[in-house]
């Protein structure tokens, strides 16, 4: 339960395909704003979120007020750490989500069909969005590294400046101006 919040009259689920049924129940559903105090977000950015697909309320009240579950908080979560953490644009953590719904629906099929074609087909499929995955990452750790790289470029210049003031010189940029030539130009 979260906030000691449950709301049972009058609700509406989602269409049973869009969850697992285990999680289809409505025992403790919050609103929007109670989500939203709980994963930081605004109420603006949760409705975003679903205009764009990347999150659905489990639930509807009779009033038409979005309900979310556990479920919702971590994708809400989920989302947010991949966005401010990581660094994901809004696509990539939509193309990401996408995948492992995907992931998940391939399984199901995997595990109840015999059939070898079907079962090469769906992991065909499987490892072709794993390589989209992977290709995302790389760029991600390859754009990473670039910043780490410039940044040490700064902080070698930097600490040429400091060996330069320490040693009785005046620290030169790259350019070979003397650094108290540029602000007296400005």
């Amino acid at each position: 339960m979260y906030g000691n919040v449950c709301y049972d009259p009058g609700v509406t689920q989602r269409a049973p395909s869009a969850r697992p049924a285990a999680a289809a129940a409505p025992d403790h559903l919050l609103k929007i704003h109670e989500v939203a105090a709980e994963t930081g977000l605004t109420p603006r950015t949760i409705r975003y979120y679903e205009e764009l697909g990347l999150l659905e309320p489990a639930a509807r009240s009779e009033g038409a007020y979005r309900l979310y579950d556990a479920e919702d908080l971590d994708r809400l979560r989920f989302i947010r750490g991949l966005r401010d953490d990581a660094g994901f644009s809004l696509a990539e953590i939509g193309q990401l989500l996408e995948d492992e719904a995907v992931r998940a629906r391939n399984r199901v099929q995997f595990r109840a069909s015999n059939d070898a074609a079907e079962r090469e087909a769906i992991l065909a499929d499987a490892i072709g969005r794993v390589d989209r995955q992977i290709a995302t990452l790389r760029r991600k750790v390859d754009r990473l590294n670039a910043m780490v790289t410039e940044a040490e470029g700064r902080r070698r210049h930097l600490t040429e400046h400091l060996s330069d003031i320490r040693g009785g010189r005046e620290p030169r940029h790259r350019d070979g101006a003397p650094a108290s030539d540029r602000g007296a130009s400005r």
